[in-house]
């Protein structure tokens, strides 16, 4: 098996998975423009909760180094990877691509012969866009599908390996991704970039459409005081429908399903649609309703126990806690938070709270979208609509 150097552009869940996956067989450079993350990295730390990660860093032999030096990162690099972030602009309706654009205008004087690999999320038409604005042929477009906190796992157990290019290079590409995998069963496929694209939005706007569709089964069980327990496993014993991705919330959030969503609606202008719609709009009214249940028990203080999503994650962006947070503002219920991965006395306004037992003694009811060890002293106070312990 050839022996590449790559370079991998971005130290995020995407960016670093990759990185570690890849360093495994061959000689990789991670970059990033935050030092901190860089000497964590280098020093056999991960900067981010990913317990295979971890694991990796401490116990693998891999060929792997991060940098802030562009000229080095990118100098003989075989593959460049852009594992950068892309927010939704809801003004512009957009994801901001201008990371990637940025890094691609770094790279073409340094190294214009890299195959240039995106993964970070991007609109559907954005490849072929990027190719013609800076005159190259190199661009290729993978999107990946990985969870926050088994990022590397997801890389190593692939569902698929989806390549936005067909010909010999997607193929190859593909190869690269399937022989860095442990069991090299994974399905690969090449399509073009538009479609590879449009693969990545309607997979992860479908998982939005479950988790809301699992939440609105949950607030017709709680409005009419049914056991949502008992029909969410009724409803999931269809091998149609299947146990997973059924656990109640507070809302789907974290950093992909709700700019996904977004962004997938607004490439659905001029075409008729009502699900993609109707799919955000659930997830607005799930938390309105959250709300409501809350205000019913006339709290003083509401416990926030973790800011974060998922259990094994300390991503998070847009979680959909904060949005929560923000309407109990609303009736001037005070709010205290207990994130202990943060080491600031607050969060935007809201106070932070890092002794456990001071937390829970202070809040009257503490919101915890999934559950945990930490709380069953104080089961009373605690409002979730966790059911089976699991994200």
């Amino acid at each position: 098996m050839l022996k590449y150097k790559i370079c991998v552009v971005g130290t995020g869940y995407v960016g670093l998975s990759n990185a570690v996956l890849f360093a495994r067989q061959h000689d990789v450079i991670s970059l990033d423009i935050d030092l901190p993350r860089v000497e964590k990295i280098n020093q056999k730390i991960s900067p981010l909760v990913d317990s295979c990660i971890e694991k990796a860093l401490q116990e693998n032999q891999l060929n792997l180094k991060a940098t802030t030096d562009k000229k080095q990162a990118y100098h003989q690099a075989d593959y460049i990877i852009i594992a950068t972030p892309t927010n939704y602009n809801s003004e512009t309706n957009y994801f901001d691509t201008s990371s990637i654009e940025s890094v691609i205008s770094e790279i073409l004087p340094l190294n214009n012969k890299a195959t240039i690999i995106i993964k970070s999320t991007i609109p559907v038409g954005y490849t072929e866009q990027v190719k013609s604005r800076f005159k190259t042929e190199q661009i290729v477009f993978a999107p990946e599908f990985l969870r926050e906190g088994k990022a590397l796992y997801d890389n190593l157990y692939p569902s698929r390996i989806i390549v936005g290019e067909k010909s010999e290079r997607g193929e190859k590409i593909a190869q690269l991704y399937l022989n860095a995998t442990v069991e090299h069963t994974a399905p690969t496929l090449c399509m073009d970039a538009t479609e590879a694209e449009a693969v990545k939005l309607f997979s992860n706007t479908y998982l939005a459409m479950r988790v809301a569709y699992f939440n609105e089964l949950d607030t017709y069980c709680a409005k009419h005081n049914l056991s949502s327990l008992d029909i969410v496993r009724g409803v999931s014993l269809d091998p149609r429908i299947g146990q997973h991705y059924n656990n109640p919330s507070f809302g789907y959030g974290g950093y992909c399903l709700p700019k996904d969503t977004k962004q997938l609606l607004a490439n659905y202008k001029d075409v008729p649609q009502n699900l993609i719609q109707a799919i955000i709009q659930s997830n607005q009214t799930r938390k309105k309703f959250i709300v409501k249940e809350i205000l019913k028990k006339r709290p003083n203080v509401v416990g926030i126990y973790r800011l974060t999503m998922k259990a094994g994650s300390d991503n998070f962006r847009d979680s959909a806690i904060q949005g929560i947070i923000h309407e109990l503002e609303e009736y001037n219920i005070k709010i205290l938070i207990y994130e202990p991965t943060l080491k600031t006395t607050h969060f935007e306004k809201y106070p932070l709270e890092n002794e456990l037992n001071q937390f829970l003694e202070c809040a009257d009811v503490i919101l915890a979208n999934r559950m945990h060890s930490d709380l069953k002293e104080q089961q009373e106070k605690v409002y979730t609509r966790d059911l089976f312990g699991e994200n």
